[in-house]
């Protein structure tokens, strides 16, 4: 999914490079895949490796929300979130094909069925969807495959104009290996062999693998009560099982001379069920001039997981000679980590949306109460409740000619599941915004632009602990402050643009340590920026035929608290050629990284990652 964020104002994606595990992305400077992945509506919260991943050929839309969300979405990093939107039951008839492989060997097949579905006068309407892929095949690094396979059916009935039920589900299996974890010096800066090649594997064949099986089922319900009055209620059930083992890097054994990667032996099982619940009703009047929308919602969230963690020393690996399986699958004791922990968390929210001439106010407020228990098979049991008041009001102003002025404040609460490398719970995260800026929708072009300036402000950080990386530690206070720049316009039916930039100054504003204060964090870009265009010709003999191309920029970033590590900038171009004829077939080849640049997307304290090389992807699809 990460591909979609990669045009998308104040968003850094694939914040590990290469790694498939996970979808990785930051958002205003703040690491976000982990509890601000939102799907239809609700929160795919995940802690330590029982991470969920969403399938990109099953969804509709990604919505990104910048700056805190937390009132109507729950929990949520105060950097923005993502909210991907699923396929469902459409009411007019799909049946869609497409089959595609890339340079690195990695092949796969998709299909899209869906429509109306036969039925008996008075039974009211019935529509149904299956989407499906399977992927298979190698990537940049050697010995690691992208191996994903989902099936996601749904289905919707309609008894009556004003009620609404639809049920879908999906299952899926991916099976890949750990990226890389590299030194500082052979990747941002050379060894004395030079630099260590993207293509290399620095862990063991023999050991290392990563399996997740995911399944999910959720429904949605609106019933219209009366002309002015909604009631909506959606739920989900979520369960993942990831298996992960491997051999990672820890730096040089000795020298970077010697070229001998330091190893050890690292296996996590992780298991985790999710619960979500949301209701709302929605009230529309007025008191006189005023004209008001007004959602009521009670949010009931349970979430559990069930983590086991070893390690154990492995082989150094020789970086210029490696040698492979030379050990074997770590098998002992869970000595990191050996826990199970569940957190029930409930939200009430309310918020009016007031709307008086050309103003619309926005005011909302949301109470969390959390309940979260730790039970430690391996060291004493904790617990903790918590109770928290956030709260949003926004002012705009509509003129004729487009322009639209806003400004905004809006608090954010989010409950961590996790801990210390001393053992010792995660304190929740709370957050601060203040936003002004002006949109504008240009009358007659289908365009918009906007810019923004924000103040954020984010208590209880995570970052990478520097003397151990399995684990996080949290900052005091850490700021990020600056501009967002957005351009969106269709500037004809054929030809359409995408530009944005984003530059912020980020620090660390309050830390126990001192030295740590107004350094920026480790593994965070500052300035990010896209163009991305695209036309398809529509006469003659092009007819059908159309190309697109997009550069990106991502800032220098630090490798470590104190910011005397350094990971330079990198700039990247993309390229979309496709062709479409007889109105049923599509052919395109995209390619990304078309410079094939070799680039650092991350380095944290202890590790490195490589960025994607080039890729090109081919494809053919057909719908019918």
């Amino acid at each position: 999914m990460t591909r979609t964020l990669r045009y998308t104002p104040g968003v850094v994606a694939a914040t590990f490079g290469t790694d498939f595990r996970d979808d990785w992305f930051m958002i205003r400077g703040f690491t976000a895949n982990n509890d601000s992945l939102f799907l239809d509506g609700l929160q795919l919260f995940w802690g330590a490796y029982a991470s969920f991943k969403l399938q990109p050929f099953n969804l509709q839309r990604v919505e990104v929300l910048r700056g805190p969300s937390s009132i109507l979405y729950g929990g949520s990093a105060p950097g923005g979130l993502v909210n991907a939107v699923s396929k469902l039951p459409p009411a007019e008839p799909i049946r869609y094909i497409e089959a595609g492989v890339n340079n690195f060997g990695n092949a796969y097949t998709q299909f899209d069925f869906g429509g109306p579905v036969a039925m008996h006068p008075g039974n009211g309407q019935m529509l149904y969807r299956v989407v499906g892929q399977a992927q298979n095949g190698g990537t940049q690094t050697n010995f690691v495959n992208n191996d994903n396979y989902f099936i996601a059916p749904s289905v919707t009935w309609l008894p009556d104009i004003d009620t609404r039920l639809t049920v879908f589900a999906m299952s899926s299996y991916n099976k890949t290996r750990t990226s890389n974890f590299l030194p500082y010096v052979g990747t941002v800066t050379d060894a004395p062999f030079g630099r260590i090649p993207t293509r290399l594997f620095t862990g063991d064949p023999a050991v290392d693998r990563f399996a997740r099986e995911q399944h999910m089922v959720s429904y949605q319900f609106e019933k219209h009560i009366w002309e002015n009055a909604t009631f909506r209620q959606n739920g989900r059930v979520a369960r993942v099982d990831v298996d992960n083992a491997g051999v990672y890097g820890n730096g040089y054994a000795t020298t970077p001379a010697a070229a001998d990667l330091a190893r050890y032996n690292f296996r996590s099982q992780s298991k985790a069920t999710q619960l979500n619940m949301d209701n709302q009703f929605e009230y529309r009047f007025a008191t006189g001039p005023f004209r008001h929308t007004t959602l009521v919602g009670l949010d009931l969230r349970h979430y559990a997981t069930d983590d086991r963690w070893g390690s154990g020393p492995a082989t150094d690996l020789n970086l210029l000679n490696p040698v492979y399986s030379t050990n074997t699958i770590y098998n002992g004791p869970s000595n990191i980590l050996d826990v199970y922990v569940t957190q029930a968390q409930a939200g009430l929210y309310l918020q009016d949306q007031i709307r008086w001439n050309r103003f619309t106010l926005v005011l909302s407020g949301r109470n969390d109460w959390m309940d979260l228990v730790a039970n430690n098979r391996s060291g004493p049991s904790q617990s903790r409740q918590d109770s928290k008041f956030t709260g949003r009001g926004g002012l705009i102003y509509n003129f004729d000619n487009g322009l639209a002025p806003y400004a905004s404040y809006a608090t954010s609460y989010s409950p961590i599941v996790g801990f210390t490398s001393l053992g010792d719970l995660l304190q929740p995260e709370t957050g601060e915004q203040t936003e002004v800026g002006v949109k504008y929708q240009p009358v007659g072009l289908n365009a918009r632009f906007g810019i923004a300036l924000f103040d954020l402000k984010r208590k209880n950080a995570l970052t990478t602990d520097p003397n151990n990386f399995l684990f996080q530690r949290q900052n005091g206070e850490v700021t990020s402050r600056g501009i967002e720049l957005e351009a969106l316009a269709n500037i004809t039916r054929d030809f359409k643009v995408v530009a944005s930039y984003t530059n912020y100054d980020l620090f660390v504003s309050r830390d126990l340590d001192p030295a740590l204060i107004g350094k920026v964090p480790t593994s965070t870009p500052r300035q990010i920026a896209s163009l991305w265009a695209d036309y398809t010709f529509r006469d003659n003999w092009l007819d059908g035929f159309g190309f697109g191309g997009g550069v990106r920029y991502v800032g220098s970033s630090f490798a470590d608290p104190t910011n005397l590590r350094a990971v330079p900038s990198v700039v990247l171009g993309d390229l979309a050629v496709h062709y479409d004829w007889a109105k049923n077939w599509r052919a395109a080849i995209n390619v990304v990284n078309i410079a094939d640049t070799i680039y650092v997307a991350n380095c944290g304290p202890n590790n490195c990652f490589y960025g994607d090389r080039r890729r090109i992807t081919g494809s053919l699809s057909y719908k019918w």
